[in-house]
């Protein structure tokens, strides 16, 4: 896959835009024979309460006080875009008034139909080097349908290890399709970026405590046999499907959001790839969604992405 429309969000807090860098470098990295150019839009949102709140403009003052706000950011985006001579690249600018970012990107994504947005997430200050994410991330996450990649402050330190999530302990068709879809995915960017060191990864439910508790005669190491067998079966036809090397696949007792970043750990990966439900509303509230679990704990980027039919 050719990443060939992508939406850059920018920090206006930030001096270096690591997410342009990286967008930059996918591009320069992607194998396009064709040498067609890549379409990348750098995107801000601006907003300030007190044009909102101000009973001493009238409506006419505030809106033209907002159009001065969006027309001074626009042109700094387009001088910072002075600073890069980027071949078979175009570039744009939206600056939108919005007051709510993850809303703002989804509405544009659906408008002009990005198919990758990158944005900038940080690391925790204390050794771990664990990403911190936003409110306004996770709405991201749960919103935006085009694939989303959260970069890192610091350099790409192409280790040309790219992990791939999937769920291998259901049987069902839509399971089995996304399961394709993201391998298929992480195949072709480790193909155009010249990372062909790909590896498959999956969480099996731990010991039922719970169970052992309250049903003694529950046979616990059964159930466990079975749902190891179940993951691990689904899991070699995965890597056969795609011509992945069995001691690439990683089939792990216990959480997604544990299991997920430790693998990553270990392997040194330098992008995990992602699937994501979505989840709202109480759904979000009471089960919340596995990415948000996991993202949180990875040392390196991410590339998060929606289903192409519901699970």
């Amino acid at each position: 896959m050719l990443f060939k429309k992508i939406l850059v969000v920018l920090d206006p807090h930030k001096e270096k835009q690591f997410a342009l860098e990286r967008a930059i470098q996918l591009v320069k990295e992607q194998k396009d024979e064709l040498k067609t150019p890549v379409k990348i839009t750098l995107f801000m949102a601006v907003y300030d309460v007190a044009y909102e709140m101000s009973e001493l403009l009238s409506a006419d003052q505030g809106n033209a006080m907002k159009q001065h706000i969006i027309s001074h950011s626009r042109q700094d985006l387009t001088s910072l875009l002075r600073q890069y001579d980027t071949p078979n690249v175009e570039f744009d600018t939206i600056v939108v008034w919005n007051n709510n970012e993850s809303d703002a990107i989804t509405e544009v994504v659906q408008i002009e139909n990005f198919d990758l947005v990158v944005k900038n997430t940080q690391a925790k200050d204390e050794g771990l080097a664990a990403l911190i994410f936003t409110p306004q991330d996770w709405q991201l996450l749960r919103k935006c349908p085009a694939p989303i990649m959260m970069v890192r402050n610091d350099e790409w330190q192409h280790k040309r290890r790219i992990l791939i999530a999937v769920n291998t302990g259901e049987n069902d068709d839509a399971h089995e399709s996304f399961n394709h879809e993201l391998v298929k995915l992480g195949m072709e960017m480790a193909a155009n970026l010249n990372r062909g060191n790909v590896h498959l990864v999956t969480a099996y439910p731990p010991s039922a405590v719970n169970l052992k508790i309250d049903m003694p005669e529950f046979n616990t190491p059964a159930s466990e046999h079975q749902e190891c067998l179940l993951h691990t079966q689904n899991m070699q036809k995965l890597a056969e499907y795609f011509g992945i090397a069995q001691d690439h696949t990683h089939i792990v007792e216990g959480f997604p959001e544990e299991v997920i970043p430790a693998v990553a750990k270990v392997i040194d990966a330098e992008l995990v790839v992602l699937g994501t439900v979505g989840r709202r509303g109480l759904a979000a509230a009471f089960l919340g969604n596995t990415a948000e679990h996991v993202v949180s704990r990875l040392h390196c980027n991410l590339l998060a992405i929606k289903p192409s039919q519901a699970l």
